[in-house]
């Protein structure tokens, strides 16, 4: 039998063993995972379902809210009927109705076909989902807005969550529609976004997980934003020039947030595994929302040297930063602080102050590269303003052969060696030529 390639599995290695930290917390936890009909309309939802039964083989308790968008619009076209939208909302008459019955009806016998394979020779094989349905959406209709009558399109007013518990607690999947019910008997159409924010705050869920049409939240500059506050999220909500998408799902994610779930994501539904990519590597793919960040800046620990080595280590290779062995990291570790979230040192800086000349030298500030679109650099260099300012310090220097513009962009002027404390000039390293930056505090 012949072997692996020798760099494809120390990859392999390298992921799992990235990945075991994630394993252990997410099992037990309890996700909410939602998406629109045309994960099933475009044949996606068969890869979902890999990636659900790996989730269910670590004991993640899964709850799955789906839409059925394009399904009714199948079926009105079929019976004639004529969709009708107002205020980014269908409309629901009887004729309507009667269509959201039956489409939602095929959605989930095909769902729960799907998640029952257990196909030779694939990711299914010998798995064991069982899949449970139930009236667990008590909802109210939404009623004349605007001038409007919604007749039939509800929302959420309440969700049984001991009734999906006691399913979960029974290691079942748990699949709810977008249909909720009255103590009266009438049927409500609601919206996949509001069922699912509604569930995983009544279940006080570990996670609420959009798929979306797009990537996540972009900035400005439309990149990706991987981490948001509920307070950054508003923020970026009220721009008002996000994705349609985005427009929906964020304010979902914010809502879910501020009622005790304790993450939400936007991630691509387009991206095979784009699931286990969020739940189970360092960077993810898409937008977290959190609701405050579980990052801190905090100073640097004997126990950190280990996390630190690991991001400098890379940039020393490459002659970006002056190399430092672990036993000078140790020495020097009441220099540095990093900042840390969930186990993980995600950045380091060291402040080096010269009390003489009231000047601090900014050295070895590096972010992991998995989270350097975050603004931890930024969030880095503040911390370490305010503590030169603490102690005194008048100016803040760095030496830099490869980040100058960095540092230009954010105040810092570029000075001669001849600038530098005495002390520190005497240890210039004319071989390396560092340009030297200077802040005024």
């Amino acid at each position: 039998m012949p072997k692996p390639p020798a760099l494809k599995t120390e990859a392999f290695v390298k992921w799992f063993r990235a990945a075991t930290p994630y394993i252990h917390r997410w099992g037990g936890a309890t996700f909410v995972i939602a998406f629109g009909g045309e994960v099933l309309a475009d044949g996606e939802f068969q890869q979902l379902t890999h990636d659900i039964n790996v989730l269910v083989s670590l004991e993640v308790r899964v709850v799955l809210v789906h839409g059925t968008r394009p399904q009714i619009e199948e079926q009105m076209r079929q019976h004639g009927v004529t969709p009708r939208y107002e205020q980014n909302r269908r409309v629901t008459d009887d004729r309507a109705l009667a269509c959201v019955k039956e489409a939602n009806g095929i959605v989930r016998v095909e769902m729960e076909a799907l998640l029952s394979m257990e196909l030779a020779n694939s990711p299914m094989w010998g798995a064991d989902i069982r899949v449970s349905s139930g009236n667990f959406v008590t909802a109210k209709p939404v009623g004349v807005v605007g001038g409007v009558d919604f007749q039939h399109t509800g929302e959420v007013r309440k969700i049984d969550a001991e009734g999906i518990r006691r399913r979960l607690d029974d290691h079942e999947v748990v699949l709810i529609s977008p249909i909720g019910f009255s103590p009266t008997g009438d049927v409500f159409n609601c919206t996949v976004e509001d069922v699912a924010t509604s569930t995983a705050i009544a279940l006080g869920a570990d996670k609420l997980i959009f798929l979306t049409e797009t990537q996540g939240a972009l900035d400005g500059k439309g990149r990706l934003v991987s981490e948001l506050t509920v307070k950054q999220a508003a923020e970026l909500t009220a721009a008002n020039n996000l994705p349609l998408d985005v427009q929906i799902y964020l304010p979902c994610a914010i809502r879910a947030c501020a009622g005790g779930v304790k993450r939400a994501h936007l991630i691509s539904r387009h991206v095979d595994g784009a699931l286990l990519i969020e739940l189970f590597t360092h960077h993810g793919i898409g937008t977290m929302v959190v609701p405050e960040s579980p990052e801190e800046i905090r100073p640097a620990g004997r126990e950190d040297v280990a996390g630190i080595v690991q991001i400098l280590e890379p940039l020393e290779q490459q002659g970006i930063l002056v190399k430092r062995s672990p036993d000078e990291l140790e020495r020097e570790i009441e220099r540095f602080f990093v900042i840390a979230g969930e186990g993980n040192i995600l950045g380091c800086a060291a402040l080096y102050p010269y009390p003489e000349e009231k000047a601090a030298e900014l050295a070895a500030l590096a972010v992991n590269p998995f989270y350097r679109d975050g603004g931890r650099g930024e969030r880095l260099l503040e911390y370490a303003e305010a503590s030169a300012r603490a102690q005194g310090m008048k100016s803040l220097f760095v030496l830099s052969t490869r980040t100058t513009h960095w540092f230009l962009e954010r105040g810092f002027a570029e000075a001669a060696p001849e600038r530098l404390p005495a002390a520190r000039r005497g240890r210039y390293n004319t071989d390396r030529r560092s340009k030297v930056f200077v802040k005024e505090l």
